[in-house]
Formats: C-alpha cells, structure tokens, sequence
C-alpha cells in the first residue's frame, strides 16, 4: 500500500522561531527563551540595508533603547546621561540658531 500521508513538513512556523535555528544555531532548542534572545541578537548584528534613511534611523534609535532598557546598574545610568547629553546639545543648538535667527532679522 503506498503512502498517502503529508511527505513535506507542515508550513505552520511555531511562535518565535526563527530561521537561524536551521543554519547558524542547529541543535539548540528554539523554545529556550536566552536561544530565542541570542538569535535576536544574531539578527540585529548582520542587519544590513540602508541607514541613511528616517526609518532606518528610529530603528536604531528603538534598538538602542530596547537595549539600554535590558541593562541595569551602570550601563543604565552611562545610556540615561548619553540621552540627556544629546538631548541639552540639541537644546543649546535650537537657541543659539534662534537667538543668531533673531539677531539676523532685527538688523
């Protein structure tokens, strides 16, 4: 009798795999959450494409700050003071062009 049944595996993709489990980390187990994260990690270090664009930008914005929200203790505090640093550099840049801008037109 020949067989009838499904010769190719099953097109439903489980919840969070990942293709990295069939190249790069054959043999670990994709239900384990620190697999799962270390082929996130994987995945953001080999992104490719273009990063002079807005959207490419916000998302690495978005990935440094999913990161900085990972880390504790001083790693923490050293992001906070980044942002913050950029953050006043931006302030000072906006009224120095606003005050040059004010100075230019009242003239």
């Amino acid at each position: 009798m020949p067989y009838r049944g499904d010769m190719v595996e099953s097109a439903a993709v489980p919840p969070g795999w990942n293709p990295r489990f069939h190249d790069d980390l054959i043999g670990l187990d994709p239900a384990d959450p620190d697999v799962r994260a270390f082929a996130a990690h994987l995945d953001r270090m080999e992104r490719t494409g273009p990063t002079f664009t807005v959207e490419a930008c916000l998302d690495q914005v978005a990935d440094f700050a999913e990161s900085s929200t990972r880390t504790g203790g001083l790693r923490y505090w050293v992001s906070v003071l980044f942002v913050v640093l950029i953050v006043a550099g931006l302030l000072v840049t906006a009224w120095d062009i606003a005050t040059h801008t004010v100075a230019f037109l009242s003239r």
